[in-house]
This record gives C-alpha cells, structure tokens and sequence, in this order.
C-alpha cells in the first residue's frame, strides 16, 4: 500500500514538472514567434500610408495599439515592450498621420505624447474621439504635463502614463486597461431584442435585451408571467434591470395586500434612491419572492424565471392582459424606449466627454445620473 502511494506521489510530481516544462517551452516559443515579428515587420515600406509608420503584428494579439511620439526612441520602446507582451503595434511621429490611420484602420487603444509640434496630444485626443469614440486614448506624458494630461481626460482620454517608464511599469499599465477596456465593452447596451426560450439569456451576445417567450410585459417594463397554480408573478424586465444596473434592495408588498392596476405594488432600492413600479393587473397579494431578498445578485443572471417579486390572485385577468405586450409587441415596445433612452442619455450626459459620443446606454448606466436625471429617467420609463 505505501509503494502504491508513493508511486501515485511521484507520477502526480512528474505530471506537474511535465506540465511546467511544456509551458515554459510553449512561452518562449511564443516570445521567439513575437521577437521574429519584430525584427521582419519593422523593415517593411508603409510610405503609402504615413511617412514614418512602422507596424509590428503577432499572432492573435491581445489589441491593436497605436502609439504617436515625436521621439523615435520612445516610439522604440514601447514597440519593443508591448509586442513582446503580445500586441500589435503601429507607430507613427506625427498626429495627423495618426488621423489618417484611425480612418482607415481599428484600434482599441492611440497613446499620444502631449508635447508635439503641429498637433499635439490635446489636439489628437478631441479628433480621435470625434472621428473615433470608440478607441481608447491614452496619454503619454512627463511629470511637467501630469496637470494637462488630466485635463485631456475631460476631452475623452481613458489615462495617462507617465515617462520615463520601466519595461514592467508599461506591461503592467497597459493590461490594466485592456481589463479596463473590456468589462466597458461588456457593459455596452446593444439595442438588439429577443424573444428567448431561455432564463439567463444564453445565447445572446453581450448586452442585448432579452424577453422569454410567454412573459407579458407592461409599458412600465414590470413583467407578468402565469404559473401553473393559475397565480400571477410579478417582476422588472430586462430593459429595466439594465438600466438600473445594481439592486440594493425591494420593499415588497404586504401580504393579502389588495393592488389595482396602475397602483404602487413594490419599489427598487439602490442606494438612498428608490424606483416605484405599478401594478400591471389588480388582485390580492398572495406570495413575495423570500429567496429573491436573500441575494438580489440574482437578478443579474436575469430578472425573469424564479427571480419574481411577488405573485397575485388576479380578479380581472382576462381584460387587462389585453393592455400587456407580448411577442412582436414586446419588442416594438423594447425598441421604442430604447430609442427613447438614447436621447434622453446623449441629452444628460452632455458636458461628460466621457459618455457623450457613446451610445449613452450600458448595463448600470442610472448608476451615475443625479438625483434630477434619475428622476427624469424614472418618469419616462417606469412611472407609467
């Protein structure tokens, strides 16, 4: 028994140190893969595009990174860093060749030095977010510009990276933001509905709408859903979870409560604020969802399924169900508001660089308004 168990001891040691070997192996196979793009790229003519562009791709990069700097040396080194990092590199020394290449190509990311003569980083910041919102740019700046390169955040810059910095400084800082760049890109509301079949939206691709097949939806966007016992269960629909974004609380109806349509039957807390949605049938209040107030977390998978907030014993079903939409209706209605939303978002979000050339609609977006935008939203949408 003991030479069995040291034998799994060992084979489970040798499995570990195997394992190892082939990732360091498969790492320095991808760094020669990254240095071999460096030396062949670099030597390629791209006259036709910018006098002074150089560019550097590797296989599957993790973004496309343009970085403008009237010093070639710098220019240099964060080739050098970040394609070893695993990212496509261009650079040019000049902002208007960098307009000219943000035209015709996708980047995620322009990082643009302040001091530069013709353009500077102020300059390029204002026209890569007015002809690209988009991309994110970043400002590489000295520690006599720190003041004004925070005062480009104002024009839509993301952040700034101070020089000199070390090989490790730059990798850190530009992962960051790649993290940064991608939990923004998952907030992004897209003004795409489905009629889904399935509770968490499985399917759907990052932040679309999703109402399941059989859900009536009210204009205050609560939802309405029969359950087999003949007992109606009340919810907030996708459109108003997103919008919302974090739920701190529900102050749930009492018990035996008698609701009519267009009375308030329970409010959404985040934070000091609060949302009040009408009831869209009348009848008596038989059930409140317990499990829900235990982990409001839930409503993140979604809003829908067992994730209601109370259920009625409805006395006029039958003709208020003909005031509720469901199927194309829904969706006409999903995409109405959704419309709707964008103005009024583009409308309040006006003196933030930030947000207003976005689409001014992501996952939490209330999250940030005033306590007068958030009240103008509130009216629009869920006091209906």
């Amino acid at each position: 028994m003991a030479l069995f168990i040291i034998a799994v001891i060992v084979f489970i040691i040798a499995d570990i140190i195997i394992r190892l070997i082939i990732k360091k192996i498969r790492e320095k196979n991808l760094r020669a893969e990254r240095e071999k793009a460096l030396k062949v790229d670099l030597k390629i003519d791209y006259t036709t595009e910018s006098k002074t562009l150089k560019r550097v791709e590797v296989p599957n990069p993790k973004a496309r990174i343009l970085c403008v700097d009237d010093e070639p040396i710098v220019l240099d080194s964060f080739r050098k860093i970040l394609v070893l990092e695993g990212y496509n590199v261009d650079t040019v020394e000049t902002g208007q060749e960098a307009l000219g290449l943000i035209q015709k190509h996708s980047y995620d990311f322009v990082f643009t030095d302040l001091k530069m003569p013709f353009m500077d980083g102020v300059e390029v910041t204002k026209a890569v977010k007015h002809l690209r919102p988009d991309i994110d740019v970043v400002i590489i700046t000295g520690y006599a510009t720190v003041k004004t390169a925070v005062e480009c955040m104002k024009y839509g810059a993301m952040d700034y990276v101070e020089k000199p910095f070390t090989e490790n400084e730059l990798i850190e800082f530009t992962n960051k933001l790649l993290i940064k760049r991608q939990e923004q890109i998952k907030k992004q509301l897209q003004p795409k509905v489905h009629i889904t079949h399935f509770p968490d939206s499985t399917g759907l691709e990052q932040g679309e709408f999703a109402i399941p097949g059989g859900v009536f939806i009210a204009e205050n966007h609560a939802w309405i859903a029969i359950d087999p016992e003949g007992l109606v269960k009340v919810g907030i629909d996708d459109f108003a979870k997103k919008l919302i974004g974090k739920v701190d609380g529900v102050e749930f109806p009492n018990l035996g409560m008698e609701v009519k349509t267009g009375q308030v039957l329970f409010s959404i807390k985040q934070g000091n604020k609060s949302i009040p949605f009408k009831s869209p049938i009348s009848g008596k209040v038989v059930k409140i969802n317990k499990k829900l107030s235990e982990d409001f977390e839930k409503l993140d998978i979604t809003p829908y399924e067992q994730n209601w907030i109370c259920a009625i014993d409805a006395n006029n079903l039958d003709f208020e169900l003909k005031k509720l939409k469901i199927g194309k209706s829904a969706i006409n209605l999903y995409e109405e508001d959704i419309e709707k939303c964008q103005s009024i978002m583009k409308k309040l979000f006006k003196d933030d660089e930030k947000l207003k050339d976005k689409a001014c609609m992501y996952i939490g977006i209330m999250e940030n308004l005033d306590e007068s935008g958030w009240n103008e939203v509130c009216d629009q949408f869920f006091l209906k």
